[in-house]
């Protein structure tokens, strides 16, 4: 149990989280001062943790656990953990649904949070739940807990109440980065993310860029969205996504466009053109296995791609204020009509002849020019004919 603090080294502290030293510091160097501060201060904490809620499509929450001499730890929920039996009793979750402070000090509510990896066999006797309330969306939650049985006392609440107030408010400054970053990532992709926070977000902000191109279709969409209720046809769609984007963005890909059940997706490679034609075919070969895959285990998929190298147009076009990132040119209309060959001809992957040059490889084959919509001359194209066929 503490003595009442000094009010001038209360002020400091909450002078600190309301400061910029604080709001420019990643969340464990952030969580570690205010542990340090809190000690000092005489507050008896053997355990301080972050729960900030975050709005991502896969991740619950980003959480912070520090205790003195150790490295802070760190870890994203997924959001499963809110189907998890264990969860559904645990005290932070309880806090930030009832948006209300709890203050546990029985052995039957210190186990409840010692589900948690980060309280596990810490021996904690006390620990006072906090809500960070942050307008109507859901609660972030602070956990201050101490192995002493007489826990904080009179005097360490009230340290804790004041200084609440400016916790929540340098963690909405954290959190209202963090979901700006994630939701640019999640609608737009990384690399357009950073295009817009840097200030790229006028109509006709424009710079010209050489890629490499991919654009995969699934065939037989129009037959299967007839064929199939509109929700078996979004799992179905959400399958075929999920083999196609991860090797996309394993190899240094970005998808910038899903268009219905086309994908759109570039190649900037740092190390050139080749580089990104490799890192585009590579990924092109990995999605193709993997819906081959899944095909094979029950669900029919099938699709196509086609690969290009090209100048593109790369930047903000639309109307007023609803502007969009893209990209265009002839080498994007030419990408789309090889893309369609690859029904025409059977064949799972098509490349450009610029493409297949640079990829410089054995394996790929013409199979000679084709007419394609909207340009007046065939183009040569050029299949792949390895060991193991893409199909």
């Amino acid at each position: 149990m503490m003595t009442n603090p000094a009010p001038a080294g209360v002020a400091e502290l909450i002078e600190w989280l309301s400061g910029d030293e604080c709001h420019d510091a990643a969340g464990a160097a952030m969580l570690t001062g205010l542990g340090r501060r809190l000690r000092t201060l005489g507050l008896p904490i053997d355990r301080l943790s972050l729960s900030l809620r975050t709005l991502h499509p896969q991740i619950l929450a980003r959480t912070f656990a520090w205790s003195e001499g150790e490295p802070v730890e760190q870890r994203d929920r997924e959001n499963a953990i809110e189907h998890q039996p264990f969860f559904a009793a645990n005290p932070i979750r309880r806090a930030t649904e009832e948006r209300s402070w709890l203050s546990l000090t029985t052995v039957g509510e210190i186990a409840k949070l010692e589900e948690l990896d980060f309280f596990h066999g810490r021996g904690i006797a006390v620990a006072e739940v906090v809500p960070l309330l942050m307008g109507q969306g859901p609660a972030s939650a602070a956990v201050f807990a101490t192995r002493r049985p007489e826990g904080f006392g009179a005097d360490g609440r009230a340290l804790l109440q004041r200084i609440v107030p400016a916790l929540r408010s340098a963690c909405e400054v954290r959190l209202l980065r963090l979901t700006e970053a994630t939701l640019l990532d999640t609608y737009v992709g990384p690399l357009t993310g950073r295009r817009i926070l840097e200030g790229h977000i006028r109509r006709g902000d424009v710079e010209t860029l050489n890629a490499a191109l991919l654009l995969c279709d699934l065939r037989d969409f129009t037959v299967l969205s007839n064929r199939l209720p509109p929700e078996q046809m979004l799992d179905r769609l959400n399958l075929y996504f999920d083999q196609l984007v991860p090797p996309i963005a394993a190899a240094g890909g970005e998808v910038l466009k899903f268009m219905g059940d086309a994908v759109l997706a570039f190649f900037h490679h740092e190390d050139g053109p080749e580089a990104s034609c490799a890192a585009a075919f590579e990924a092109a070969r990995q999605a193709l296995a993997s819906i081959h895959s899944v095909s094979q285990a029950g669900t029919p998929l099938s699709a196509g791609v086609a690969l290009h190298h090209g100048e593109v147009a790369y930047g903000n076009i639309g109307s007023g204020g609803r502007l969009d990132f893209t990209v265009i040119g002839r080498d994007v209309n030419l990408l789309s009509r090889i893309q369609t060959a690859c029904a025409t001809t059977g064949q799972p992957l098509l490349m450009s002849p610029r493409f297949a040059a640079l990829l410089d490889r054995p394996g790929s084959r013409s199979i000679g020019p084709h007419p394609l919509k909207g340009f007046a001359e065939p183009l040569e194209l050029f299949a792949w004919d390895a060991a193991q066929p893409l199909r």
